[in-house]
């Protein structure tokens, strides 16, 4: 088992949407980046529906989901995992980020987006909070049960609902 520390948000203070992850891949963590798998779907998501090329690079794709009104983190601010998987998770392993900060400083939230069910499930065990808290199909090439069209229309919905 290896102990993982996620990132640091992405986020400006006049952010409408947070969108959580769980914890980075492997990928994610060796190249230090927010969804650097190449068949993770969530930067051609973000860049269809916040209006971006999916090809900018990754500080200028930050700058426009910032731009956007769009907030990225991880529900897990550290834990020990095997491997990419969130089944991998250790469970007594797991420590929540500190959102009663980053809530206290992001006050023009409107909602709370999970990239899938884990993180979904973690954050709504875990985290007290008074805005909707949505679970969306995970970008994950993981998640191969859906496909990219039908993740893309169901992150366009939810994403033009609480931006809009």
């Amino acid at each position: 088992m290896s102990d993982l520390e996620s990132f640091p948000p992405v986020a400006a203070r006049d952010a409408r949407v947070l969108v959580l992850g769980s914890m980075p891949g492997d990928a994610s963590l060796r190249a230090q980046r927010y969804y650097a798998h190449p068949r993770n779907a969530f930067w051609p998501i973000m860049a269809e529906v916040v209006g971006f090329d999916v090809e900018l690079p990754y500080e200028r794709r930050l700058a426009a989901l910032k731009r956007g009104g769009v907030a990225l983190w991880d529900v897990l601010r550290r834990c020990a995992r095997r491997g990419s998987l969130d089944s991998d998770i250790e469970k007594g392993s797991m420590q929540l980020q500190d959102f009663a900060a980053f809530f206290a400083e992001h006050r023009g939230l409107r909602a709370v987006l999970c990239n899938g069910g884990t993180s979904f499930r973690l954050f709504t065990r875990g985290v007290a909070c008074a805005l909707p808290v949505e679970q969306l199909p995970s970008t994950s090439p993981a998640f191969a049960a859906m496909k990219f069209d039908a993740k893309l229309a169901a992150w366009r919905a939810q994403l033009a609902r609480h931006l809009g």
